[in-house]
């Protein structure tokens, strides 16, 4: 299931979607780069990438140069105060929450928008629950595609505004996540739109994207940490963190494959359920006896589209996986924020949760390790 934006605790809302003078709507806090060459170039940029009568080679440029320029390199962070609490060597939190629509989405949103515009699809869609949808609709009006979102008929959130303001349609279907994603794949087979939901033909290039967080990683230790703790959903995320550091260690960029860790919501994730209950293959949940709430429904799912890839990323690098709370999870959060000075989304706290579980608190040598956080919901 994908992160909405239903109840920002953590922070007063902001609309990244506002429109400012130079044109910059869509990207995180409505940010204005400053005037100059720079600023031309990155407005010519946006300019033709979404020109349909301009040559496709062109735009491709002209879009890459928006992607790498606003996505990815999020912030590293030692957290010295919480690690000197839990007794972790050294902890350290990547930040997602430094990308343009405040989460790991946008990493596949561009990716997956730019397949779509190299293999000449003039639409994309995806299912959502928010935070994907906004990643989709705004790397999709960089590239002057058309996007449809499909979200779930009982989500009511901030963030399904926001992606109408960047020009998608929202298609509300009836029933839950997994329903939408039927209808969203439906209706790109029908119409011959770019199909970008997770679990699909383009998995693989899903799990590239989100290798690159391995890459930023390794960038700033210049080796893997021991372990990399993740919350999960659909799984995409982890599996795609663990695909980037095996791919660093076949070539010898790293002296290990760091221990994967999962957290998730308490018995509502695949995942996670699987792991705990020593399944090997990752199982669906009976999907009436989950039920999100305001703190666990980006978490929430029945079933998870990359799950058996993630769950084996755990177990083949043995790691584990471990429930959180929604009390813990909210608490987690303030601690960051209060400790640490960074405003986290509780659901993403369930990662550094799962790090920190006193279970496996013995399993911890004095080393490095990695806790991935996203910024909004």
């Amino acid at each position: 299931m994908q992160p909405s934006d239903r109840r920002p605790e953590e922070s007063p809302p902001v609309d990244p979607t506002e429109p400012t003078p130079d044109g910059t709507a869509g990207f995180l806090d409505a940010a204005s780069p400053a005037e100059g060459p720079a600023l031309a170039s990155w407005q010519e940029d946006r300019r033709l990438a979404a020109d349909p009568d301009a040559d496709v080679d062109a735009r491709l440029e002209s879009f890459e140069n928006i992607f790498e320029s606003e996505i990815g390199d999020t912030s590293l962070s030692r957290a010295r105060n919480i690690e000197r609490e839990v007794g972790i060597r050294q902890l350290y939190v990547k930040f997602e929450g430094g990308n343009s629509t405040g989460t790991q989405k946008d990493r596949i949103a561009f990716a997956q928008v730019m397949d779509a515009l190299r293999r000449g699809y003039d639409a994309i869609t995806a299912a959502s629950c928010g935070n994907y949808g906004v990643a989709i609709a705004l790397a999709a009006s960089c590239a002057g595609i058309r996007c449809l979102v499909f979200v779930p008929q009982g989500y009511r959130t901030r963030r399904v505004a926001e992606i109408e303001t960047l020009g998608a349609e929202v298609v509300r279907v009836p029933g839950d996540y997994e329903n939408a994603v039927v209808a969203s794949k439906e209706r790109a087979t029908r119409d011959e739109v770019y199909d970008a939901n997770a679990g699909g033909a383009n998995t693989i290039l899903q799990l590239r994207a989100y290798g690159e967080i391995a890459y930023e990683i390794y960038d700033e230790l210049r080796d893997a940490p021991a372990a990399v703790a993740v919350p999960v959903s659909n799984g995409t995320t982890l599996a795609g963190i663990h695909h980037g550091f095996v791919s660093l260690y076949r070539r010898g960029k790293t002296s290990r494959i760091p221990r994967m860790i999962a957290g998730s919501t308490f018995r509502k994730n695949p995942i996670v359920h699987s792991f705990v209950t020593g399944s090997a293959k990752c199982l669906d949940l009976n999907p009436d006896r989950v039920h999100e709430s305001p703190i666990n429904e980006p978490l929430v799912n029945w079933h998870s589209s990359d799950g058996q890839t993630a769950l084996d990323a755990v177990r083949g690098s043995n790691g584990w996986a471990s429930y959180a709370s929604d009390r813990a999870m909210r608490q987690c959060a303030r601690d960051l924020r209060e400790r640490e000075g960074l405003s986290g989304l509780p659901a993403s706290m369930a990662g550094l949760i799962a790090l920190t579980d006193p279970t496996h608190r013995d399993s911890l040598s004095g080393d490095r390790y990695v806790a991935v956080v996203t910024g909004r919901g």
